[in-house]
């Protein structure tokens, strides 16, 4: 194979979502503010930024107030306020309104917009290639590069490998991206985050993380259906009250609405299917009645790290760090993450500018965790450390514990409570378990697996190495399909598992990666951990717009 070829930063970021452009972008600010040169890359394994990206979202602008001041006047496209708020428990045919002035603070969104992050990622990647960083999209970061036991940066994947792992006539060797210091902001689960994670140990000391997994659709509703601003979340139907989830329908501008639902990954019922859940959602009278005379445009699924601050992990490790959601810097009870996102990232280009300036090279950025813990993103995830924690005692339970200590006292409960498991530690055996009768789709409201992957966008050469690795071939019939009933035909979004019957009958794993949107949910909910996502080629996978 050919030799790599490699070129020098000051700092790597790995990763176009807003955590890692905020931090480019700041890098080259405080580069600006003092004359300076300083040299910022930033790589993104989608076809373009925001390509991947996939989120509600209802957006509080203070993180990005804090890295552009007039980001109103510069045209960001945050242009639709928030003007109502709804949040309703379901039951199978009604729903009942919390009255606003019962809601905690964390629930409420005045003053937040209502937008498609994917846009304003590919506006912030805009403004950061105008302060000059350079931006790959389309390379995937396939391996850390290490130097004397420090992260000295990454290697692009290598292009062009058949499925047989040989070269074929396209190959093109990866490059390596070498820097002083490499942040990771692959977003949740990211891969390289992963094994700097267990490399550097950092999860000692802290809770396991805790996982859901967001569905999204984006609609074109009637006009006689669409509030601007109206931001409406439900609990309770479809799923049981000892299943952690909700929901939410976020009304836009130009008649566009984000309707979506979230599971979280720590459900025990092997048969249970997030999709489906989210499919019989929109079915409720007083969702359906938001979407009669409309048109699904998109599909997606992303998994949410939701542990909060009891789960984050040691920050920095010598030559880098970690931040936003590959971190897991999402404040689940808001159920929000981009302005937490934009400030780690913005922390940690500051931590990383001052170390650059003074001449080191690959030491630990110990100013980016102290300035977290000085800053108004700790208060913020500090006073919600115990919300997943009550919503695992059921719905009922953990909704009045969160109203008493989020609307009585404020976030200020005089105990922590802590995570005990990791989410793929909780299925209980198929046969211990009822299964759920799906009804079949209507076409209306809800739809099909393969129509609502075809609006995803979703593509990969077929002739590369399956991205869905496994430790070992045998465990999933040997033990997920004898023990669970094959969950991971359930819990992927995007029907990339299939359980199929060989030449002798029996039964087998096929694996359809083309399919995979690449939300990273089978690498955190396979109960054996059997399953490994990696990087396929670069700028393959989803093709997100709006969202």
């Amino acid at each position: 194979m050919a030799q790599r070829e490699s070129m020098q930063y000051d700092v790597l970021v790995v990763g176009g979502g807003p955590a890692g452009l905020a931090a480019a972008i700041r890098l080259k600010q405080l580069a600006a503010q003092a004359h300076s040169e300083l040299c910022v890359c930033l790589i993104d394994k989608g076809s373009e930024i925001g390509a991947h990206i996939l989120s509600g979202a209802v957006i509080d602008p203070r993180g990005l107030a804090e890295l552009f001041p007039d980001w109103k006047a510069l045209g960001a496209p945050l242009a639709t306020e928030v003007t109502e708020e709804r949040f309703q428990f379901l039951s199978a045919n009604r729903a009942r309104r919390v009255p606003e002035a019962l809601l905690p603070a964390c629930f409420r969104n005045h003053g937040c917009y209502t937008a498609s992050l994917g846009n304003v990622c590919r506006w912030l990647g805009k403004k950061a290639e105008a302060l000059g960083v350079e931006i790959y999209a389309g390379f995937a970061g396939a391996e850390v590069l290490y130097e004397d036991g420090r992260v000295a940066g990454v290697a692009t994947g290598d292009m062009g490998v058949g499925r047989d792992g040989k070269p074929t006539a396209q190959y093109q060797p990866g490059i390596e991206l070498r820097a002083k210091y490499s942040f990771f902001a692959e977003g949740c689960r990211g891969q390289l985050g992963r094994q700097l994670t267990e490399r550097f140990e950092l999860r000692q000391g802290s809770d396991p993380q805790v996982y859901g997994i967001g569905l999204k659709e984006l609609w074109e509703l009637d006009p006689k259906n669409h509030v601007p601003g109206l931001v409406v979340h439900t609990a309770g139907w479809p799923l049981q009250p000892d299943t952690y989830g909700g929901s939410f329908v976020y009304h836009m501008e130009d008649r566009l609405a984000a309707v979506g639902f979230v599971v979280g990954l720590a459900y025990t019922n092997p048969w249970l299917s997030p999709f489906q859940e989210f499919q019989r959602y929109k079915t409720h009278p007083e969702i359906r009645a938001f979407l009669e005379g409309g048109k699904r445009l998109a599909y997606g699924a992303r998994a949410i790290a939701a542990g909060g601050i009891l789960s984050l992990p040691k920050l920095v490790f010598p030559g880098g760090c970690l931040i936003g959601d590959d971190a897991g810097f999402l404040n689940a009870s808001r159920i929000k993450g981009t302005h937490a996102a934009i400030k780690s990232g913005m922390l940690a280009a500051e931590a990383a500018f001052e170390a650059v300036a003074a001449g080191r090279a690959g030491d630990e950025l110990e100013r980016y965790p102290a300035a977290f813990r000085e800053s108004w993103l700790f208060e913020e995830l500090w006073r919600a450390r115990n919300f997943k924690q009550w919503m695992a005692k059921g719905l009922y339970a953990g909704s009045f514990m969160v109203g008493i200590e989020q609307f009585l006292l404020g976030g200020k409960f005089p105990w922590t409570l802590h995570h005990r498991h990791a989410d793929h530690e909780t299925l209980r055996p198929a046969a211990e378990c009822a299964r759920i009768d799906y009804p079949k789709p209507d076409g209306v409201a809800s739809f099909d697996l393969p129509s609502s992957v075809y609006l995803s966008n979703t593509n990969h050469e077929e002739n590369q190495p399956v991205h869905l690795t496994l430790k070992d071939p045998a465990v999933p019939v040997a033990l997920n399909l004898a023990r669970y009933g094959g969950p991971e035909q359930r819990f992927c979004p995007a029907g990339v598992y299939e359980f199929v019957d060989d030449e002798a009958g029996k039964p087998r794993l096929q694996i359809n990666a083309q399919n995979c949107v690449h939300c990273k949910t089978c690498d955190i909910k396979d109960p054996s951990q059997n399953i490994v996502w990696v990087a396929p080629q670069g700028g393959e996978g989803p093709n997100y717009p709006n969202m």
